[in-house]
């Protein structure tokens, strides 16, 4: 334990239990977690697009296929993960995506 880390007693949830203990500097420092935002489809992976099975003011349903995604020879569907209508299509056919870019908006 490191000299300046504040040794309280801290309430602490996990799993519906309700603990006391002292959080290290590691787990104070930590990045949140943020809850995924639904209205914005992000590559998962680094590749290439190459088909896009939707269009602006299309309306999907929940699990529809929205665009294909090759990575490392493999062809990724990736699928609409909500019922909604198509805001914006960030990609174009055949461009390289990284990890975590957008690629569609939906409202």
């Amino acid at each position: 334990m490191s000299e300046k880390q504040d040794k309280t007693l801290k309430d602490f949830t996990i799993g519906g239990m309700h603990y006391k203990t002292t959080l290290t500097d590691k787990f104070n420092n930590r990045k949140q977690y943020e809850e995924p935002d639904t209205n914005r489809v992000l590559a998962f992976i680094p590749g290439t697009i190459v088909k896009i099975m939707v269009k602006h003011g299309q309306s999907v349903s929940e699990g529809e296929p929205l665009l294909l995604l090759e990575a490392m020879k493999m062809r990724n569907i990736i699928i609409a993960p909500k019922k909604g209508k198509i805001k914006n299509v960030r990609v174009k056919k055949n461009e390289l995506v990284s990890r975590n870019q957008l690629l569609i908006e939906m409202a």
